[in-house]
């Protein structure tokens, strides 16, 4: 298979997980942004996480109109997710519907993940240039 060729077939394949991504995402029950997240290694989906509540917390995000500080992005849920199995992320992509804060960025550079693939940008841009200072591919692709 040419290089081309592959290229085309990794941007279908990034498309498709995104798309997926964003479906998952559905399940969270914030109410003024759902996002989702797909961990996959080797084409294969390792961990899935979307933004929400610790485990045993009521499944409210906000509070007069504010995001609870305790809820979780759906990175560090796919990321903790993976970490409770037999599974490693290192060198695997991350699907993720909007871009990395900060805080999910350290997470991703100390999981070992080199790819992040996001749909649109989170207000805390600075996640981005600190994955990339750390050498993890990072793109931004559109899906209808």
């Amino acid at each position: 298979m040419s290089n081309n060729s592959e290229s085309k077939r990794q941007r279908q394949f990034d498309c498709r997980y995104l798309e997926m991504a964003r479906i998952w995402g559905k399940n969270s029950y914030c109410k003024r942004r759902q996002v989702g997240a797909l961990l996959v290694k080797d084409r294969v989906i390792i961990s899935d996480g979307y933004n929400g509540t610790p485990s045993g917390f009521e499944n409210e995000c906000e509070e007069n109109g504010a995001t609870k500080p305790y809820v979780l992005h759906a990175e560090a849920n796919a990321i903790t997710k993976v970490a409770k199995t037999s599974n490693s992320s290192a060198g695997a992509t991350l699907y993720v519907t909007a871009s990395p804060c900060m805080e999910c960025a350290k997470l991703i550079i100390q999981a070992g993940i080199k790819r992040v693939v996001f749909a649109d940008h989170y207000h805390d841009v600075n996640g981005i240039g600190l994955l990339e200072r750390a050498g993890v591919e990072v793109q931004q692709i559109s899906v209808g």
